[in-house]
């Protein structure tokens, strides 16, 4: 996770083989050149920590901000195949703005790209983090269910275990016992 080129390009010279950029693009357009030359997949979150004005509707705000970042990549030298999604989850969204994303993620296949889902430990956040395992396990279901193709998780072993799950129903997948 960064914004800052000059960090991503440490990065990747020490093995990376992503960027993930949680401001898609609008603090550091460098980045995406820093990914264009690693030939590396970005990946361009929709960061909403500097909205001043309310947002009406907050699928719309999203879109917006992920076809801005794609457009500031593919100008930059990002190939097309190289972009994932991640539409923010927690980043400068109410509670009630990221279920509503996690309601209506398929949405957000009209850009064409893969959708990263990092739902993990950011709901029940009066809860300790150890005890936040179901409330991501519901919404990495739900998220998949909705077109997540990706997801970014903590507890890898249990929340793999949802994952293949979800998909055996939703996408029809064979499990493996």
């Amino acid at each position: 996770d960064t914004y800052k080129s000059a960090v991503a390009r440490r990065a990747l010279e020490a093995g990376a083989r992503m960027v993930n950029d949680v401001w898609g693009l609008k603090q550091d357009a460098r980045l995406a050149q820093v990914a264009a030359a690693a030939k590396v997949p970005i990946i361009l979150v929709s960061n909403q920590r500097d909205t001043t004005s309310e947002i009406p509707d907050i699928m719309t705000a999203v879109i917006a901000s992920l076809e801005r970042s794609i457009s500031l990549a593919i100008a930059t030298g990002v190939p097309r195949q190289n972009i994932i999604l991640d539409p923010g989850i927690g980043f400068g969204k109410s509670a009630g703005q990221n279920l509503e994303i996690i309601r209506r993620l398929a949405e957000l296949k009209i850009l064409g790209r893969p959708i990263l889902l990092g739902s993990s430990r950011k709901f029940m956040k009066s809860e300790p983090f150890e005890r936040r395992l179901g409330a991501t396990a519901a919404t990495l279901a739900l998220g998949i269910a909705q077109g997540a193709d990706m997801v970014r998780v903590h507890e890898v072993r249990e929340m793999a275990q949802v994952c293949r799950m979800t998909d055996a129903i939703v996408r029809r997948r064979a499990l493996d016992d």
